[in-house]
This record gives structure tokens, C-alpha cells and sequence, in this order.
């Protein structure tokens, strides 16, 4: 087993275009045909984190935050950063970073949030744009079965709670066959018309490769005529946030109590109660005042999320009730989500949840 086995899968599971444009996913030190000892999971790499790894014998190290943000211009132990790079490069650990693709997928870090908290019929709060296509292909009818079912499997026709969406419209295709090629139909340097049937699909982008791959193995012409068109759609099921209800309405009192004690946050901090009781909340793990107005218009009682600035709170403006649990509060249970993911499907080597609080936060 080495290191590439695992990135693979992770990138599959939770594909590295659902990452920000500012973040650092992947496999940011080491190399993919390294053989696995051992791996740690973590939601920070410190130091600490290093010397667990090495006590447990881990050479790969999973982790929700990078290490590196931005590019390193120098590595003389200055900070935090460079003395991890330096431990790591010293006892062959690589590392790797599972972060804002994991924050935006439907399966990811928010989903766990929500059902620590007991939400239901959860949604994206802030699905993301410009990452799906409109893929359409030209095919006979007797094709059409067989080619669509390849390209399902693939990944496309996917729309929100639905699956193997398409669309389907007559028309007629002509060619001319030259003498180099092979037609299924048709006979060399003679005009064709056929009937044929227009299929379009909505793709993810992370998905047309192999939506594309399977098209043209799938495809009984020896020339696939399709387009490719981007889109600014939606992708209802992939971004920032999520949004759900509780089974029945709770008094505000006791779900802030229950939130409190669920995250085992030493702090809550809040705007006005302005609800006797809670029924709509939205979340998002780690830093999410972008996503408060976003939260008013779906009509949240609650957000809940860290890193709410003084000014921030303001924005509530008496529409919902905005609470910071803190940002390891709020995502301190990704590792277990990491961890679920790679046992399920990996059973030949050692994986290790960290032992090891990294919350820099201290509360009296």
C-alpha cells in the first residue's frame, strides 16, 4: 500500500476542485509512491503532532488545515510551519491536507456538524457555481440505453436528490465517410443522413474526464460529435454551509445548552435571543461570517459557526440569532468523519486518530 492509494481515494471521494481558491489541499509534502507505515489523523499539524506520529509510526500525516498556506521562502525554524516541515523532512513523514473540499461537500465537515446537532432534511446553504457543464452527445437510438448508463455510471445526470437526468431530442446527423475511416454506418466518400437522438447531461467538472471517457468507449461512432458548454448553475449538493430542521421545535435556552455541551465549547457567544424556540439552523464549520446573510434568506432561527468578529454580530440585525462556538469546537469532529472514510475502505495498515488537543483557544 502506498501513499497514492490513499490520495486517490480521497480525491475521488472529496475532489480537490471543490477546494477555495485561496487553500493548499493535497499531498503538500512527500511522495506518492511511498509505502504506508502508519497513519495519523489530525484537524492541525504542530509539533506535537509530529512526535505522536513518530511514537506511533506513522509516515503519513492527515490533516483538515495545511501546514502550508501560502510558499515558504525560507525553512530556519522560525515559526510553526518550518519547524513541522523541518520534523517532517527529517523522519520521512509526509503530509497531507483534506480541508476546504471537505468544508464544501455534502458529505463533509458541515454534514457532521448537522447531525451532532440532530438536523434533518439538510441542504447546502451556499451552493457553489461555475463547476458543473452541459455535456450533449449525438447518438442512433439502438445506442442510447447502453451509452447513457456508461455515463451514469461515470457521474453525470446528477441533480440535487436525483439521479440518471437527461434530455432527449430527434434530429438528423449527416457525414461523409473519407477513405481513412471505419463507419459504423454509411460507406466511404458516400453523403450519410441518419437519425439520431441528442442526449445532454449535467456534469460536475471533476467528473468529465471520466464522463467523457466513458462516452467515447461507450459510443458506437468512430467520431463522437458532442459539446462541452460551462455553466453558472448551481451544484445544489456541493459548497459552503448547511441548512437544516430539528425534528421538533426546541426552546432556545436548551439548544444553546445542548450546543454548548454537544461541542464542549468553554464559550458561547451570541447575539439577542430574539426566538423563544429553534426549529431552522444553519452551520458552518470553522470561519463563516460570509455566509450569515445567506443564512436570513433562507430563513435560519440560528447560524451557527467561529470567528465572528465584534462588527459581525451586528449583521444578525435581529432576523436570527448568531452563535460562535469556536473554531476547534466547530470542526474538532472532522477527524472522525477522515478517519470513517479510510477505514471503511482500507484495512491493511495502521490508522491512528491523534491524542493530542491542538486548540491553541484556552478558556478560564
Amino acid at each position: 500500500m502506498i501513499i497514492q492509494h490513499i490520495t486517490d481515494f480521497l480525491e475521488n471521494r472529496f475532489p480537490l476542485s471543490l477546494q477555495e481558491s485561496y487553500d493548499n489541499c493535497g499531498l503538500t509534502y512527500g511522495h506518492k509512491n511511498t509505502v504506508i507505515k502508519g497513519v495519523l489523523i489530525s484537524l492541525d499539524v504542530t509539533e506535537k503532532i509530529v512526535e505522536e506520529a513518530i511514537s506511533k509510526n506513522c509516515n503519513l500525516i492527515i490533516s483538515h488545515h495545511p501546514v502550508i498556506f501560502k510558499g515558504l521562502k525560507k525553512i530556519n525554524g522560525a515559526n510553526i510551519s518550518e519547524r513541522v516541515i523541518e520534523l517532517c523532512i527529517k523522519h520521512e513523514i509526509a503530509l497531507y491536507a483534506i480541508h476546504t473540499n471537505l468544508d464544501n461537500h455534502k458529505e463533509g465537515v458541515n454534514k457532521r456538524i448537522a447531525d451532532k446537532i440532530g438536523l434533518r432534511n439538510t441542504q447546502i446553504l451556499s451552493p457553489k457555481k461555475g463547476t458543473l457543464v452541459k455535456l450533449s452527445v449525438f447518438v442512433p437510438e439502438e445506442a442510447i440505453q447502453d451509452l447513457s448508463e456508461a455515463m451514469f455510471e461515470a457521474g453525470a445526470g446528477s441533480i440535487g436528490n436525483y439521479t440518471e437526468c437527461s434530455f432527449q431530442s430527434q434530429g438528423k446527423g449527416t457525414y461523409k465517410p473519407s477513405e481513412n475511416a471505419k463507419p459504423s454506418k454509411g460507406n466511404i466518400n458516400q453523403n450519410s443522413i441518419e437519425d439520431e437522438i441528442k442526449l445532454e447531461f449535467l456534469v460536475p467538472l471533476d467528473r468529465i474526464g471520466g464522463v467523457l471517457h466513458a462516452m467515447k468507449t461507450n459510443h458506437p461512432y468512430e467520431e463522437v460529435a458532442h459539446d462541452i458548454i460551462p455553466l453558472l448553475n448551481e451544484q445544489q449538493d456541493m459548497g459552503s454551509g448547511m441548512i437544516g430542521a430539528l425534528e421538533k421545535p426546541m426552546p432556545t435556552a436548551t439548544f444553546l445548552n445542548n450546543v454548548k455541551k454537544t461541542f464542549e465549547a468553554g464559550v458561547i457567544k451570541h447575539t439577542a435571543l430574539i426566538h423563544n424556540e429553534i426549529k431552522t439552523v444553519a452551520v458552518c464549520g470553522g470561519t463563516g461570517s460570509f455566509l450569515i446573510e445567506q443564512a436570513k434568506r433562507k430563513k435560519a432561527d440560528v447560524f451557527i459557526s467561529s470567528d465572528i468578529k465584534y462588527h459581525e454580530f451586528f449583521d444578525a440585525n435581529e432576523e436570527l440569532i448568531i452563535i460562535d462556538i469556536g473554531h476547534y469546537e466547530s470542526e474538532q469532529f472532522t477527524i472522525n468523519l477522515i478517519y470513517e472514510n479510510l477505514k471503511e475502505k482500507f484495512s491493511n495498515f495502521a490508522l491512528h486518530l491523534t491524542e493530542v488537543n491542538t486548540n491553541p483557544v484556552k478558556y478560564i
